[in-house]
C-alpha cells in the first residue's frame, strides 16, 4: 500500500520495495512531505513523519519500522483545540484604548521633553549646560526605567498562573506592562548585574551570581525563578506567558542553582530545571517538562544527553566586582551618555541652527532639514564604516583566544564593546545578500580564506561574539540568521575561541554555530538545525533537526542549476547580479535617507513651532513619526513589487526573479514590533498584501513574503514565530504559498516553511520547525524539530507543574502572591 501511494506521488507505475527514495527515485523533501500527507489521510495506515522518511529511505525499511513502532492499541487522540472567537466590538474597543494609551504616553514624553529643553536652554556657560544636562538626562533615565516597574505593580500586582482572552480588559493591562518593559532602556544592560536587579524589582526571584545574556524580556516576572549561579545565553525565550487559541496563558519558569540554558532556546510556561541541569543550544522545553537535577538535555523536544555544555572553569568574580561593574556602567550613563545626548541636541538646535530659524512654510526650514539629515546620514555611513573596521581591531589586541577571563572586569567590557560595535545591523543589512558582504565581513575580521564569490555568500542577519575568531571555508553559502557563538560563559568567567565552518557548506536559516562544531567539508545544515558538538566530524552529508540526524546532502532538484555556477556563464550572470545589487544598495540608501529627512523635518518643525503650540507639537510629531514610518515602508515595499503579488518560484540565484526577492528582504520592517499585540498590525499586514482573516492576534510573528501568505480568522501567532515562504539551497531558490487556517496557533519561536497548509484549529508547539510541503490536519497538534504529530501524552495542559517546580528551589523564600 505504501508503494502504491508513493508511486502516485512520484508519478511512476510502480516503486520497488528496495528503491531508495532520494538516490533511486530522485525524490526530495517536498515530494516526500506530500507522500507523508497522503499516508496520514489513510485511516488504515500508521502516521509517517519526515524523520521516519530520512531514517528509513526505502519502502521495505519504512514498513518494517512502522510495524515495529505500531502501538498495541489505537493511539489516544490529541485533545481538540477550540478557539473562542473574540467579538469584533471588543477587538475594536481594545485597539482604540491601546491608541489612547499610546497617545497619552507620547503626550507625557512630549511635555517632559519640552519642559526639559526649556530648562536646559536657560543655562549659561558650558559648565552650567553640562550640569543641567546631567540632571535632566539622569532624571529622564531614572523615570523611564522606574515607570514600567510602577505600572506593573499598580496595574497587575503579582502575576499568578492563569489565562484570559485576548482583546479584553485584563489583556489591555497585560499589553500595557509588556510594551513598557520592551521600551525600557534597561534592555541595554543585558549581561550586566544591573539587569538582574531590574528583574528583581519587577518581582522575579533571582539568586546571586546569575548571568542573563538574552535580550528577550520576561513579562510575567513574578513567575520567573532563577537559582544562584545560573547562566542564560542570548536569544533564549523565557517569557512566562504564551498566547494559545485566542487566550493568554501565564505560568512559571523555574531554574535551580547552577543551571545552564543555551543559545536559541525556548522555555515554555510550566517548565523547570533542577540544580546543575543543562539545556543545550537550539533546544526547547515544552509545557510541563522538567529536567531533573544534574541532568543534561538538548533537542526540540528535549531529550537526555551526556554532552557537557558548560566546560568553562570558574574565575574569581565576587560581589564587590559585580557591584563595581554595575555602578561604573550606571555612572557612565548618567554622567557621560545622557549629558552628551541632551547637550548635543541643545547645541545642535540652539546654537548651530538657531532658535526659531523659520516658520513651517519657510523654505529655510526644509533647507535646514535637508542639510542636517544629509550631514548626519552620510556622516554615520562613512565615519561609522571607518570606525567599525578600526576601533574593534584595536580593542581586540587585549583579548587572547582560549584564555579564561573573569566576568565584569576590563576584558569583559572590551569584549562587550567589540560584540556591540561589530554587530551593528545597518551595514549587514546594506551589504547582505550581495557580493559586497564578503569584503565587509573581511573588514570586520572574518577569516574567509579563498572565497568563491557567489553573489549570495551571506544573508543580511549574521551575528557573532567576536569577528576575529570566525572562519568560513571556500565555497560556503549562508542563507540568513546565522549566529556564530564563539564565546563561552559561566557565572563567573568567559572565554573566546575560534569557530570554523568548513568549505563547500550550505547553512540554512536560524542556525547557532558554536565553537567546536563537528561539521567539516561539504555539509548541508538545514534550517534551525542543532550543530553537533560530539561524535565524528560530519562530511558530505546533510543534517536536519534538533538533535540532528543525517539526510542527503543534495538532490537532483537542487542541482539542476549547477551549470550556471561555473565558467563563463557564472562570470556573466554574477556580473549582472552585482550590478543589480549595487542599484539595490543605492536605492535603499536613498530610501533610508528620505525617511530620516522627514523625521528630521518633523523634529525641526517642533522646535520652530514650540512658541506657538508648546508641547502639543512634540506629541503630534511623535505620533506622526510612527504613522509616517509605517505607511512609508509599506509604500516602498509595494512599489518595489510593482503593486503585484509574488508568484511561487523555482529558479537559480542568478535569476532576476530571485534578485527581486532579495530587494524586498531589504525593506526595513523593525517598525512592525511597535504594533505587536494590537489590531493595527493586522491593518499593516493587509496593506503589505497578506491575505488576512478577522481578529488575528499577532504577538510578534515575522513574515518574509507577505503576498504568499494566507491567514484565517482568529489565528494566534506568538512572539519569535516565523512564516517563511522560501528556501535557498546552494544555487537554487524556491518559494511557495503558505496557508494557515482559522483558529490556528503558532508557538513561541516556531518556524513554518514554504508550501505548508495548516487546517483550522491546528497547533504548532513552541520552537517547532514545520517543514516545507507539510499538511497539518484540522485540530491537530504538531511539534518538534522537524515537526510531527504529537501524541496525547505530550499535549500537556497549561497548569503549573508543582512537582517539577519543587526540584528547582528558589533562591529566596517565596513571597505570598496576590490574586492576579
Amino acid at each position: 500500500m505504501l508503494a502504491e501511494i508513493l508511486a502516485a506521488v512520484v508519478r511512476v507505475e510502480q516503486v520497488a520495495a528496495d528503491s531508495h527514495f532520494f538516490d533511486d527515485l530522485g525524490a526530495n523533501s517536498l515530494v516526500m512531505a506530500h507522500f507523508c500527507a497522503r499516508v496520514r489521510k489513510r485511516e488504515d495506515l500508521p502516521s509517517v513523519s519526515m524523520r521516519d522518511i530520512y531514517r528509513h529511505p526505502t519502502i521495505r525499511s519504512l514498513a518494517a519500522a512502522l510495524a515495529d513502532a505500531a502501538p498495541a492499541g489505537p493511539p489516544a487522540p490529541a485533545p481538540a483545540e477550540v478557539t473562542m472567537p473574540a467579538s469584533t466590538p471588543r477587538y475594536v474597543l481594545c485597539g482604540a484604548l491601546q491608541f489612547l494609551l499610546f497617545f497619552g504616553y507620547c503626550s507625557l514624553a512630549g511635555l517632559v521633553t519640552a519642559r526639559g529643553y526649556e530648562w536646559v536652554s536657560a543655562g549659561s556657560g558650558l559648565p552650567d549646560l553640562y550640569l543641567r544636562s546631567v540632571l535632566f538626562g539622569g532624571a529622564c533615565f531614572v523615570g523611564v526605567c522606574a515607570f514600567p516597574i510602577m505600572a506593573k505593580w499598580i496595574l497587575i500586582g503579582r502575576w499568578t498562573p492563569r489565562e484570559f482572552p485576548v482583546w479584553g480588559p485584563t489583556y489591555l493591562r497585560f499589553w500595557t506592562v509588556k510594551v513598557l518593559l520592551h521600551a525600557n532602556p534597561m534592555i541595554l544592560f543585558v549581561g550586566n548585574p544591573l539587569y538582574v536587579l531590574y528583574l528583581r524589582a519587577l518581582g522575579a526571584r533571582i539568586g546571586k551570581g546569575v548571568v542573563i545574556l538574552s535580550r528577550t524580556v520576561p513579562v510575567c516576572t513574578d513567575l520567573l525563578t532563577v537559582g544562584a549561579g545560573s547562566v542564560i545565553r542570548k536569544e533564549s525565550f523565557f517569557l512566562c506567558y504564551r498566547a494559545h487559541a485566542g487566550r493568554i496563558q501565564t505560568g512559571p519558569v523555574t531554574l535551580g542553582r547552577d543551571v545552564f540554558v543555551g543559545e536559541k532556546t525556548v522555555l515554555d510556561i510550566n517548565t523547570s530545571m533542577g540544580d546543575g541541569a543543562q539545556l543545550g543550544h537550539t533546544s526547547a522545553l515544552q509545557s510541563g517538562e522538567a529536567v531533573p537535577p544534574g541532568q543534561r538535555w538538548h533537542g526540540s523536544p528535549a531529550q537526555h544527553t551526556e554532552l557537557d555544555y558548560l566546560g568553562l572553569a570558574p574565575a574569581d568574580c565576587g560581589t564587590l566586582r559585580r557591584a563595581g561593574f554595575g555602578a561604573f556602567a550606571l555612572l557612565q550613563v548618567l554622567f557621560l551618555n545622557m549629558p552628551l545626548a541632551v547637550g548635543g541636541i541643545y547645541m545642535l538646535l540652539g546654537e548651530v541652527l538657531g532658535p526659531g530659524a523659520a516658520d513651517l512654510t519657510s523654505p529655510a526650514l526644509y533647507t535646514d532639514a535637508l542639510l542636517l539629515s544629509l550631514a548626519l546620514f552620510l556622516g554615520f555611513v562613512v565615519l561609522g564604516l571607518a570606525a567599525l573596521c578600526t576601533v574593534p581591531r584595536l580593542l581586540n589586541l587585549v583579548i587572547e583566544p582560549d584564555r579564561i577571563y573573569p566576568l565584569y572586569g576590563f576584558h569583559y567590557s572590551v569584549h562587550r564593546a567589540i560584540t556591540r560595535i561589530t554587530n551593528i545591523k545597518f551595514f549587514k543589512w546594506l551589504c547582505g545578500d550581495s557580493s559586497y558582504i564578503v569584503p565587509y565581513l573581511r573588514g570586520l575580521g572574518y577569516d574567509l580564506s579563498h572565497v568563491e564569490q557567489t553573489g549570495s555568500n551571506f544573508g543580511t542577519e549574521v551575528q557573532h561574539e567576536t569577528p576575529y575568531l570566525c572562519s568560513v571555508g571556500s565555497g560556503t553559502m549562508v542563507a540568513n540568521g546565522l549566529s556564530i557563538t564563539n564565546a563561552e560563559f559561566s557565572s563567573t568567567s568567559f572565554r573566546v575561541s575560534r569557530a570554523s565552518i568548513g568549505p563547500r557548506n550550505f547553512l540554512g536559516n536560524a542556525i547557532a554555530y558554536p565553537s567546536g562544531g563537528r561539521t567539516g567539508d561539504n555539509c548541508l545544515l538545514a534550517t534551525k538545525v542543532m550543530v553537533p558538538l560530539d561524535g565524528e566530524v560530519r562530511e558530505g552529508v546533510g543534517l536536519l533537526g534538533s538533535p540532528p540526524f543525517e539526510i542527503p546532502r543534495s538532490v537532483e532538484r537542487d542541482s539542476r542549476f549547477d551549470h550556471l555556477r561555473t565558467g563563463g556563464e557564472l562570470r556573466r550572470r554574477l556580473a549582472a547580479k552585482n550590478r543589480y545589487n549595487l542599484r539595490t544598495m543605492g536605492l535603499f540608501l536613498l530610501v533610508r535617507w528620505l525617511h530620516f529627512f522627514v523625521l528630521t523635518l518633523l523634529g525641526l518643525a517642533v522646535v520652530d513651532s514650540y512658541d506657538a503650540l508648546g508641547h502639543v507639537m512634540a506629541t503630534v510629531s511623535l505620533v506622526l513619526s510612527l504613522v509616517f514610518t509605517a505607511f512609508y515602508f509599506v509604500l516602498v515595499e509595494r512599489a518595489i513589487s510593482g503593486f503585484r503579488r509574488l508568484r511561487p518560484q523555482l529558479c537559480s540565484i542568478y535569476d532576476r526573479r530571485f534578485w527581486l526577492h532579495e530587494r524586498l528582504w531589504k525593506v526595513p520592517d523593525t517598525y512592525l514590533t511597535v504594533f505587536n499585540g494590537t489590531p493595527f498590525k493586522n491593518v499593516i499586514w493587509r496593506l503589505l498584501g497578506v491575505r488576512l482573516g478577522k481578529r488575528l492576534f499577532d504577538d510578534g510573528v515575522h513574515v518574509t513574503e507577505r503576498t504568499l501568505v494566507a491567514l484565517g480568522d482568529d489565528c494566534t501567532l506568538n512572539a519569535g514565530s516565523k512564516i517563511q515562504c522560501h528556501s535557498q539551497e546552494d544555487g537554487t531558490f524556491k518559494s511557495d504559498h503558505i496557508t494557515i487556517g482559522a483558529g490556528c496557533t503558532l508557538g513561541v519561536g516556531s518556524l513554518v516553511h514554504y508550501g505548508v497548509t495548516m487546517g483550522d484549529g491546528a497547533v504548532l508547539a513552541p520552537d517547532s520547525f514545520l517543514m516545507k510541503g507539510e499538511e497539518v490536519p484540522r485540530h491537530a497538534r504538531w511539534g518538534g524539530n522537524p515537526a510531527r504529530e504529537m501524541r496525547a501524552a505530550h499535549c500537556r495542559p497549561a497548569q503549573p507543574d508543582t512537582a517539577a517546580s519543587a526540584q528547582a528551589p528558589s533562591p529566596s523564600p517565596a513571597k505570598k502572591r496576590g490574586k492576579y
